[in-house]
């Protein structure tokens, strides 16, 4: 009989786990928490992405956790490996918040949490997956916990009830 273990994942990582396991991430605040999983099988996977593009970065090899354009896919792709069926994903989404106030100086550029959210989902459009349920933007950052058993993502939100989507 195996116990079910709660996988923690960080900034800018991914992982999967499969039924009974749980995958969780805390300090989402403007970076989304990105879950694909495959209900029937019982396995899902959770990036922690950061920005919305990997032309954001600064040379070298590109992390593709950190990045929304490069995140979703290489997610599907891990989730493919572990028995997900490409025609039966979903995907819920957390974060996206915008924590700071910023005058019209640097306009766009400053909406980061906007920008990932939307990014995530161009995707996961783009891959033929749905978002089935989101709890996206605001201004507080937020802890989520993702159930591959039950399909339930869990989040945690400061000064609020925990929220199940």
């Amino acid at each position: 009989m195996s116990t079910a273990q709660a996988v923690k994942i960080g900034i800018a990582e991914m992982e999967v786990v499969i039924a009974p396991n749980v995958i969780r991430t805390c300090g989402l605040g403007s970076c989304v928490g990105v879950v694909i999983y495959d209900a029937g099988k019982a396995v899902a996977g959770m990036a922690h992405v950061m920005l919305p593009h990997s032309s954001m970065a600064r040379g070298g090899v590109i992390n593709a956790a950190k990045y929304a354009d490069t995140a979703v896919e290489a997610l599907v792709q891990l989730v493919i490996a572990a028995g997900g069926r490409k025609g039966m994903l979903k995907a819920k989404l957390a974060g996206g918040a915008q924590m700071f106030s910023f005058s019209t100086v640097g306009g766009d550029m400053m909406r980061i949490g906007a920008r990932n959210v939307e990014e995530v989902k161009k995707q996961l459009e783009r891959l033929h997956i749905p978002v089935v349920a989101e709890d996206v933007g605001g201004h507080s950052g937020r802890t989520i916990e993702f159930n591959p058993q039950t399909g339930v993502l869990s989040i945690r939100t400061a000064a609020q009830e925990i929220k199940e989507i």
